[in-house]
């Protein structure tokens, strides 16, 4: 399979991100994908980033297990890398997962003042699950929860430099900053297509706002093997503007 993806919103962000999948064996998928943003910042800049993500997903039975890595930053003053791995069991109507995740930044963080700027580095250990269940053979319900540790206090002091990078976009990946994500959603198959809700409540680690987005989405074929995937929500943040967002995916399907 391979796809692309683009998402804008209200408070001018816009990301693309092109995707694949490819199975190795009935048990073995490798996927990774690679995309661009640009979102503006409150002090009248733009942050433009790209992502990067390989991984490799193997099924054991009824075991699996997944292993990551991701990049983002734009090599000027902005780089993470991640690293990712879940393990999951999956029966006939219910995949429960255990998630890792351990992220490293570093921020070239520039002053207003025109004194010369400084490094801040630092990491954050990741840890959540995942539950999803079929009701019926049309309807499945999910639940999700992580908790990120770091290992220094970005709500304090000369960190708080980091606070002129977020911006209201959530397609900014700085907004990922998080103290933890919770999040339930539910979706139901209408013959060939699907619709599916969505909802979301995260709190900033920099400055501690909770943001609750709801997202509605609606997947239909669009030939034998492409499928279409609209997307459409509302991010509401205590000390920001709310905004809404919108998303469009392409799904190619190969054979043999």
């Amino acid at each position: 399979m391979i796809g692309g993806r683009v998402d804008t919103d209200s408070a001018d962000g816009i990301a693309a991100l092109v995707f694949g999948d490819i199975a190795l064996s009935d048990k073995t998928n490798v996927y990774g994908s690679y995309g661009k943003s640009s979102v503006p910042l409150p002090r009248g800049l733009d942050l433009r980033t790209a992502y990067a993500d390989v991984g490799v997903d193997h099924w054991f039975g009824p075991i699996g297990a997944r292993a990551e890595i991701a990049y983002w930053g734009d090599n000027d003053f902005l780089d993470s890398i991640d690293g990712r791995g879940a393990l999951y069991w999956r029966g006939e109507r219910a995949t429960l997962t255990l998630n890792l995740e351990y992220r490293d930044f570093e921020f070239d963080v520039f002053r207003s003042d025109f004194l010369s700027g400084r490094d801040i580095r630092f990491h954050s250990k990741g840890a959540g699950l995942r539950a999803s269940f079929s009701l019926t053979d049309t309807v499945t319900v999910s639940a999700s929860g992580i908790d990120y540790d770091y290992n220094v206090n970005l709500s304090r002091g000369a960190n708080r430099d980091i606070v002129d990078f977020l911006s209201v976009s959530r397609l900014s990946l700085i907004n990922s900053l998080i103290s933890y994500r919770i999040g339930a959603g539910i979706g139901v198959d209408i013959g060939t297509r699907r619709l599916g809700f969505d909802h979301s409540v995260w709190e900033g680690e920099v400055d501690g706002s909770k943001t609750r987005s709801s997202t509605l989405s609606f997947l239909t074929p669009v030939s034998a093997r492409t499928d279409l995937q609209f997307g459409i929500g509302i991010d509401d943040s205590d000390d920001l503007d709310a905004i809404t967002f919108f998303s469009i995916q392409l799904f190619v399907y190969g054979g043999n």
